[in-house]
């Protein structure tokens, strides 16, 4: 294949959705990944030469060859798990690993929780069989991340099983639960297509999982959903704040501390790591139009996905909107802010979400003002590390809390220091093993 073939719509319009959702740097780095390895022949199956003569035409799968060369020689399984064989643990995850955040908060951060088990690890696309397949032959247990059930996935069950590799599948939400999908306000942002097409993929991630030993999830709320579907163990494997996030914090707060002097300016700050999440601002936008326009110096700073059509007049006016960033970026934004709003409707896809960017936010020292849904209230302390409003509150509600806080930036400040000292001592990769992390059965299964 050659690598001009890569040049095709499909290929183009990927990488043109990569750059508008993770900036053009991200974009460049995995198109150059990707053509170097269509130089190398890898990215795609070997199998489209001709068969050998005396061998059978190659089938759909890339292990095809191999596996029908190791049935006729009388050594197609395993004589036993290779855990057993082998004097080390080393875990290899397959996954959809295409955005930027699951890879830092399912993959690397695997990654150092298995560093702090002592387990090796290694990581690969589940669109690159060439790797994936590789790293399962020196596997000793295997993970997939958030795939759905094809024919590719098909060959990497049967590779483990052949292999007789212990076999995990994790998911950060959702994403196969059908309820979770027809009653999620956010769905009611995108385009209709989009939404039917997303609900129509829940059985395939849900078959995926069925097909694993165990399943591993980011949130008490995930799990319970998980366990309403799928009849294997469900372990929780929270997300934490990992070594880039603290280096991407440190010089974040180096850089931003004059800026929060008592005559700058208040800013909040609403990010949005995906589409839809205008449906979750929509219920404090009234309060924050009113809070921004009561006194000047005050700002409204948007991160990420978000149509600014869909906000107030006002509060348009007062509004600032910065597109998606590199991570070291998006903190030095996040850093200047004085607090940070993450409101979340109270549906059963919320009620699964984790409390990743109040981890962000605390790594900064800034304070969050959280709904009670999902898992965002594990991460703050009402009134200690931040503000905690139920669920139901309304814009009344988020006014007074806003005004409390501008009206005592020192008070503001130590809820944000109070946020990061929590951080720091219960949400970093020293703690990644500890129960409020990681299940104690998921680390079993990892040494076991």
């Amino acid at each position: 294949m050659s690598i001009f073939s890569y040049f095709t719509a499909a290929h183009l319009a990927r990488f043109f959705k990569v750059m508008r959702q993770e900036g053009w740097r991200p974009a460049v780095r995995r198109a150059w990944y990707y053509l170097r390895l269509a130089a190398r022949g890898g990215g795609h199956s070997a199998l489209s030469a001709s068969p050998d003569r005396g061998r059978p035409a190659p089938g759909p799968h890339y292990l095809d060859r191999v596996w029908h060369d190791l049935a006729q020689a009388g050594d197609f399984s395993a004589d036993a798990a290779p855990a057993l064989l082998m004097g080390r643990r080393r875990l290899a995850l397959i996954g959809d690993l295409n955005l930027a955040q699951c890879r830092k908060y399912r993959g690397r951060q695997m990654a150092e929780l298995c560093a702090a088990a002592g387990v090796e690890f290694a990581m690969a696309e589940a669109s690159d069989p060439v790797r994936a397949t590789a790293l399962m032959q020196e596997a000793t247990h295997l993970m997939f991340y958030r795939t759905r059930a094809d024919a590719q996935m098909a060959m990497y069950h049967c590779e483990a099983r052949r292999l007789r590799l212990p076999l995990a599948y994790d998911i950060d939400d959702p994403l196969f639960s059908v309820p979770a999908y027809a009653t999620y306000g956010n769905m009611a942002i995108l385009p209709a297509k989009l939404a039917a097409h997303l609900q129509a993929q829940a059985p395939g991630y849900l078959a995926a999982m069925a097909q694993a030993d165990i399943v591993t999830v980011a949130t008490p709320g995930l799990a319970e959903e998980a366990r309403r579907f799928c009849p294997r163990p469900v372990h929780l494997r929270r997300n934490f704040a990992d070594a880039e996030t603290l280096k991407a914090a440190d010089r974040a707060l180096s850089e931003t501390v004059s800026d929060r002097g008592a005559d700058a300016a208040f800013r909040l700050v609403f990010t949005s790591g995906s589409q839809g999440h205008e449906a979750d601002f929509a219920g404090i936008a009234e309060a924050v139009e009113r809070f921004v326009t009561a006194a000047p110096g005050r700002e409204l700073l948007i991160l990420g996905h978000f149509d600014t059509a869909r906000l107030p007049p006002g509060l348009r006016e007062r509004a600032r909107h910065r597109g998606f960033a590199e991570y070291p970026e998006y903190l030095a934004a996040l850093a200047r802010a004085d607090a940070a709003l993450m409101p979340l409707g109270d549906d059963l896809f919320n009620r699964c979400k984790s409390a990743v960017r109040a981890l962000d936010a605390a790594a900064v020292a800034v304070p969050a003002l959280v709904s009670a849904v999902g898992d965002l209230a594990t991460l703050v302390e009402d009134g200690r590390s931040g503000r905690v409003l139920a669920a139901d509150a309304g814009p009344q509600t988020w006014f007074e809390a806003l005004e409390a806080l501008a009206a005592d930036r020192a008070a503001t400040r130590a809820l944000g220091q109070a946020a990061r000292t929590d951080l720091l001592a219960r949400w970093t990769a020293r703690a990644a093993t500890r129960p409020h992390v990681t299940d104690a059965g998921l680390l079993d299964w990892l040494r076991g």
